[in-house]
């Protein structure tokens, strides 16, 4: 009885560490964060509006200190490759001959099929948020303000941005989709009226 006893009290005395305290404090926040993200997923609008306001929030900062040029130039880095992410679709048509899925329509004819992103609005959203929160931390710390000269920095992300962007739109015009459209394609005639987000613009 005491032996068992004892063997409890050990058993509770390793569930009350701090260690342990830790794990479900963690694991607590987590569950209430994502229940948040759940929670927030719907609104469109409200979510890209607060995204806004942490930019302008990085933008001033930066304007103020006059620094941290090379984070910045990562964060517009990431942003290009997410952006890709957002206007490509799921499969690549390249290479969707070689599959059995479904094709992009190209012609009136063609039955609607929905413009999947590779990289849904809802994760485009919070990937691009949490690198500004990110990047806006790390201003706080004068250990990654390395000295640079920026116009450089900013040649060279505008000119790979208006390349990747160009290779961008060539895809799209040879593959006949555009991502931005609003509203689901449905074909009557010579006709096409909408009714959902994100469809393809079939052309002839």
């Amino acid at each position: 009885m005491d032996a068992g006893a004892g063997g409890g009290g050990v058993d509770d005395l390793s569930s009350t560490t701090p260690a342990a305290a830790v794990s479900r404090w963690s694991f607590a926040l987590s569950r209430r964060f994502q229940r948040l993200l759940d929670k927030s997923t719907p609104h469109v609008l409200h979510r890209w509006i607060a995204f806004l306001a942490i930019a302008i929030t990085y933008i001033i900062r930066v304007y103020f200190v006059q620094g941290f040029y090379i984070v910045s130039y990562g964060l517009g880095i990431y942003i290009l490759n997410l952006l890709i992410g957002f206007l490509s679709p799921q499969v690549d048509p390249e290479i969707q001959n070689l599959s059995e899925g479904p094709t992009l329509p190209t012609r009136g004819s063609d039955e609607f099929r929905p413009f999947v992103r590779r990289l849904p609005e809802f994760k485009f959203w919070y990937s691009i948020t949490k690198a500004f929160c990110i990047a806006f931390v790390m201003t706080l710390f004068r250990i990654f303000d390395v000295p640079v000269f920026w116009p450089i920095l900013l040649f060279y992300w505008l000119i790979l941005f208006t390349l990747t962007m160009r290779r961008q739109i060539l895809h799209m015009i040879k593959y006949k989709y555009v991502p931005f459209s609003f509203g689901k394609q449905r074909y009557d005639g010579k006709r096409a009226h909408s009714d959902d987000s994100a469809s393809l613009l079939p052309r002839d």
